[in-house]
């Protein structure tokens, strides 16, 4: 039992040194600084409907190339290709939605023989990463 209050005790103290850091930085005009520049760009992002790997390719887009290693490696799969583009497709006669990375996905096959591909693929709503 005493070294469960023991424990407590520990716990306590280190809380209040992490809670007189967390003070500390609060203060800090950098953070301050540092923090309004994240909200005025996240409300922009959001004014504007892009993400953060939008901004990225738009300041760096030598950082986006495939023969850059970060992102080889962020959208490499198991076995070293590129990983498919989020293909997002929506029925407008029953306004089912179907996402797929492949041309396999069962729903859209069967889209695909009963309204013909040129059709299906004007259902074609938008193209994700």
């Amino acid at each position: 039992m005493s070294s469960l209050l023991s424990n407590y005790m520990q716990k306590e103290e280190q809380l209040k040194q992490l809670q007189a850091e967390l003070d500390k930085l609060e203060n800090d005009e950098r953070l301050k600084a540092e923090l309004e520049f994240k909200d005025k760009l996240q409300s922009l992002m959001a004014e504007f409907g892009k993400s953060a790997a939008d901004v990225i390719e738009l300041l760096d887009p030598k950082s986006s190339n495939a023969g850059s290693s970060a992102s080889k490696g962020a959208a490499a799969g198991s076995n070293g290709r590129r990983k498919r583009k989020l293909k997002i497709y929506k029925n407008p006669n029953t306004g089912e939605v179907v996402e797929t990375r492949g041309g396999n996905q069962k729903t859209l096959k069967a889209w695909k023989d009963e309204f013909g591909a040129e059709t299906v693929e004007s259902w074609l709503v938008r193209v994700e990463e």
